[in-house]
Protein backbone atom coordinates (compact mmCIF):
# COMPACT_ATOMS: atom_id res chain seq x y z
CA UNK A 1 0.00 0.00 0.00
CA UNK A 2 1.13 3.55 -0.74
CA UNK A 3 0.06 6.72 1.02
CA UNK A 4 1.00 10.21 -0.09
CA UNK A 5 0.83 13.25 2.20
CA UNK A 6 0.75 16.59 0.39
CA UNK A 7 2.39 19.77 1.65
CA UNK A 8 2.11 22.83 -0.56
CA UNK A 9 3.82 26.19 -0.28
CA UNK A 10 2.84 28.48 -3.14
CA UNK A 11 4.04 26.74 -6.32
CA UNK A 12 6.16 24.06 -4.58
CA UNK A 13 4.46 20.77 -3.70
CA UNK A 14 6.14 18.21 -1.45
CA UNK A 15 4.71 14.70 -1.63
CA UNK A 16 5.72 12.49 1.30
CA UNK A 17 5.40 8.91 0.06
CA UNK A 18 5.05 5.96 2.46
CA UNK A 19 4.85 2.30 1.60
CA UNK A 20 5.51 0.53 -1.68
CA UNK A 21 5.41 1.89 -5.22
CA UNK A 22 4.31 -1.30 -6.92
CA UNK A 23 1.89 -2.57 -9.53
CA UNK A 24 -1.75 -1.77 -8.98
CA UNK A 25 -3.38 0.97 -6.97
CA UNK A 26 -0.07 2.36 -5.66
CA UNK A 27 1.02 3.57 -9.10
CA UNK A 28 -2.39 5.20 -9.64
CA UNK A 29 -2.14 6.96 -6.27
CA UNK A 30 1.31 8.29 -7.16
CA UNK A 31 0.22 9.42 -10.64
CA UNK A 32 -2.79 11.24 -9.25
CA UNK A 33 -0.75 12.93 -6.52
CA UNK A 34 1.82 14.26 -8.99
CA UNK A 35 -0.56 15.28 -11.77
CA UNK A 36 -3.31 16.84 -9.60
CA UNK A 37 -1.75 19.98 -8.07
CA UNK A 38 -2.63 23.00 -10.23
CA UNK A 39 0.03 25.64 -10.95
CA UNK A 40 2.87 23.66 -9.40
CA UNK A 41 6.34 24.77 -10.50
CA UNK A 42 8.28 22.17 -8.51
CA UNK A 43 7.11 18.79 -7.23
CA UNK A 44 9.32 17.08 -4.67
CA UNK A 45 8.80 13.36 -4.13
CA UNK A 46 10.14 12.49 -0.68
CA UNK A 47 10.97 8.79 -0.88
CA UNK A 48 12.36 8.46 2.66
CA UNK A 49 9.66 6.00 3.70
CA UNK A 50 9.27 4.05 0.47
CA UNK A 51 10.08 0.41 1.17
CA UNK A 52 10.43 -0.78 -2.41
CA UNK A 53 9.70 -0.01 -6.05
CA UNK A 54 8.92 -2.68 -8.64
CA UNK A 55 9.11 -2.47 -12.43
CA UNK A 56 5.68 -0.89 -12.70
CA UNK A 57 6.61 1.67 -10.06
CA UNK A 58 9.77 2.54 -11.98
CA UNK A 59 7.70 2.81 -15.15
CA UNK A 60 5.34 5.23 -13.38
CA UNK A 61 8.29 7.33 -12.18
CA UNK A 62 9.55 7.54 -15.77
CA UNK A 63 6.05 8.47 -16.97
CA UNK A 64 5.87 11.20 -14.31
CA UNK A 65 9.32 12.46 -15.31
CA UNK A 66 8.07 12.95 -18.87
CA UNK A 67 4.69 14.32 -17.77
CA UNK A 68 6.24 16.98 -15.54
CA UNK A 69 8.74 18.03 -18.21
CA UNK A 70 5.95 18.35 -20.78
CA UNK A 71 3.96 20.51 -18.35
CA UNK A 72 6.85 22.80 -17.33
CA UNK A 73 7.16 21.33 -13.85
CA UNK A 74 10.41 20.31 -12.16
CA UNK A 75 10.29 16.86 -10.54
CA UNK A 76 12.79 16.19 -7.77
CA UNK A 77 13.27 12.92 -5.90
CA UNK A 78 14.68 13.26 -2.40
CA UNK A 79 15.98 10.89 0.25
CA UNK A 80 15.30 7.56 -1.42
CA UNK A 81 15.56 4.71 1.06
CA UNK A 82 18.65 2.50 0.73
CA UNK A 83 16.77 -0.16 -1.25
CA UNK A 84 15.10 2.36 -3.56
CA UNK A 85 18.43 4.09 -4.10
CA UNK A 86 20.03 0.75 -5.00
CA UNK A 87 17.23 -0.03 -7.47
CA UNK A 88 17.62 3.42 -9.05
CA UNK A 89 21.38 2.91 -9.39
CA UNK A 90 21.07 -0.61 -10.85
CA UNK A 91 18.56 0.53 -13.46
CA UNK A 92 20.47 3.72 -14.29
CA UNK A 93 17.49 5.87 -13.36
CA UNK A 94 19.60 7.79 -10.86
CA UNK A 95 21.13 9.48 -13.93
CA UNK A 96 17.69 10.32 -15.36
CA UNK A 97 16.10 11.82 -12.25
CA UNK A 98 17.19 14.74 -10.13
CA UNK A 99 17.87 12.76 -6.92
CA UNK A 100 19.18 14.51 -3.82
CA UNK A 101 19.04 14.73 -0.06
CA UNK A 102 16.36 16.84 1.60
CA UNK A 103 19.00 19.40 2.61
CA UNK A 104 20.27 19.82 -0.94
CA UNK A 105 16.72 20.05 -2.28
CA UNK A 106 15.85 22.77 0.24
CA UNK A 107 18.95 24.72 -0.78
CA UNK A 108 17.96 24.44 -4.44
CA UNK A 109 14.38 25.50 -3.67
CA UNK A 110 15.56 28.53 -1.71
CA UNK A 111 18.03 29.68 -4.37
CA UNK A 112 17.84 28.00 -7.80
CA UNK A 113 21.21 29.54 -8.75
CA UNK A 114 22.88 27.66 -5.87
CA UNK A 115 21.33 24.48 -7.21
CA UNK A 116 22.94 25.07 -10.59
CA UNK A 117 26.30 25.63 -8.87
CA UNK A 118 25.88 22.44 -6.82
CA UNK A 119 25.10 20.39 -9.91
CA UNK A 120 28.07 21.89 -11.78
CA UNK A 121 30.40 21.07 -8.87
CA UNK A 122 29.10 17.50 -8.72
CA UNK A 123 29.72 16.91 -12.44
Amino acid sequence: MLTVDVDRSEDVVVLQCRGRIVRGEATNILRDAVTAPPNARIIVLDLSYVETVDGNGLGMLVFLHHWTRNHGVQLKLVNPSALVNEIMERTGLNRVFDVSSVGAALMILRDPDDGHRLRAMAS
